[in-house]
């Protein structure tokens, strides 16, 4: 008799998957397509697999409004980048940084990466919209008990520490300690700060820690193998890059560029967007309208070009201006140059409507 061949599967635009195929068909991550309606027992995700697990941000987030006190849009949105995987970001008329944080699933447990800018949770409902989430996805999975971790990229970023606050108490949660030298115990740096990894297991889904102190002291930033994706803060996003330390920059740029050499990311995401769509051209400080915004993710050849001008600048207190960042070197963050940086096309931005 003649075979009849599975159909074939793009991984990266498969999104959920084919239902009609087996649980982890070759090629595609686990998905929701197969997670049972009712599970009798835990489901358990397969994390080990080639390239990385299939996910989506292709939307527009929320841009605020010229009176902030008059946005309705939420104060918390989400976006499920895929199953075990969300993308929360903070309302930008609540704050003006509009922060990012990131929550992950593994088979044992959850990771929230960083807790954004208002410890308000009346005007920043983070710790309820989190727990919101945590419920379904432990419904969805038969568990009825998902352990929280809470890691920042800096313990010293007011606009990434503030709703950490929100979590006070809260049962099965693990709040890695941001003074820096008992972080350095927790992940096991000890000695060998700023070189090594620490690691935070979630069941099966292991999350790197990679020190990057520069913008601060005690900067670190998360590789997910999974996704393949590096969380990074405020330490490269598109945005406006405040250098506290120069030296410290250029190296941990360095070790970064290693470790990505050897990780092969596929996206870079920060802890903000500054930037707009038309090429070096950013919103200012305390803005809560960014209708043109640019795109989160940055591609992971971006930090060979943070490094090459992070060089260029090093030791000079200046700013400098590349299409989809702006290094700022001991100045004031609102700085401006009436010189506009040779091989960036002079594009004006259009009028806000």
């Amino acid at each position: 008799m003649p075979q009849t061949s599975a159909p074939a599967l793009n991984p990266t635009a498969s999104g959920n998957g084919n239902a009609a195929l087996g649980y982890n068909p070759p090629g595609v991550r686990n998905t929701d397509s197969a997670v049972p309606l009712h599970p009798s027992e835990p489901v358990v995700h397969d994390y080990n697999s080639d390239g990385p697990a299939p996910g989506r941000l292709a939307f527009r987030w929320t841009y605020g409004s010229n009176v902030a006190a008059k946005n309705r849009d939420p104060r918390v949105q989400v976006v499920q980048y895929n199953e075990d995987s969300f993308v929360l970001r903070q309302n930008v008329c609540v704050h003006w940084e509009a922060p990012f944080t990131y929550l992950l699933f593994g088979n044992q447990g959850a990771l929230l990466i960083d807790s954004g800018a208002t410890a308000n949770a009346k005007h920043y409902p983070l710790r309820e919209t989190v727990d919101a989430i945590i419920t379904r996805w432990g419904q969805a999975r038969g568990r009825s008990k998902v352990p929280l971790t809470i890691a920042l990229t800096s313990g010293e970023d007011i606009a990434q520490n503030q709703g950490l606050v929100q979590f006070a108490g809260r049962p099965d949660t693990n709040i890695v300690p941001t003074p820096l030298d008992v972080m350095k115990q927790h992940y096991g740096f000890r000695s060998s700060w700023p070189s090594g990894t620490g690691a935070i297991d979630l069941g099966d889904r292991v999350i790197e820690v990679i020190p990057t102190p520069g913008t601060h002291k005690d900067g670190v930033a998360f590789y997910d193998p999974y996704c393949q994706i590096l969380f990074t803060g405020d330490f490269l996003y598109p945005g406006k890059i405040n250098i506290s330390n120069d030296r410290d920059f250029v190296t941990s740029l360095e070790r970064l560029k290693t470790f990505a050499a050897d990780r092969s990311p596929k996206w870079i995401l920060g802890g903000h967007i500054e930037m707009m769509f038309v090429p070096g051209r950013y919103y200012p400080r305390f803005a809560t309208y960014k209708p043109y915004e640019r795109i989160l993710q940055l591609a992971p050849d971006v930090i060979n070009e943070v490094l090459q001008y992070a060089r260029e600048i090093q030791g000079k207190d200046m700013l400098l201006i590349r299409p989809d960042f702006v290094l700022f070197n001991g100045v004031s963050p609102d700085q401006r140059t009436p010189v506009w940086p040779e091989g960036v096309p002079q594009i004006n931005p259009p009028r806000p409507f």
